[in-house]
């Protein structure tokens, strides 16, 4: 298992799939039985529709700090969509 890279301040940033395709932008980190440790990002695919995706952290390849875009491992079509 990877380490899960900082999540911390990246609200905001896009998120694009292993394709380069964007998903969505990141509404926050989501914590579960650590409060230090998170477990997934909430990023939002549509601006009116307020639809959601969640993407595992562990799913995560890289933060770019400079561009701010978050690039996964997966594929779009592979990241669970809720409310």
């Amino acid at each position: 298992m990877r380490p899960v890279p900082s999540l911390d301040g990246t609200a905001g940033f896009l998120v694009a799939d292993a394709r380069g395709r964007v998903v969505g932008r990141v509404e926050g980190a989501l914590y579960g039985a650590s409060p230090e440790i998170p477990e997934a990002l909430s990023v939002r695919v549509s601006l009116l529709r307020r639809r959601c995706r969640l993407v595992p952290a562990d799913a995560i390849e890289a933060i770019d700090e400079r561009t701010r875009v978050i690039g996964l491992r997966l594929e779009r079509s592979a990241i669970s969509a809720f409310v």
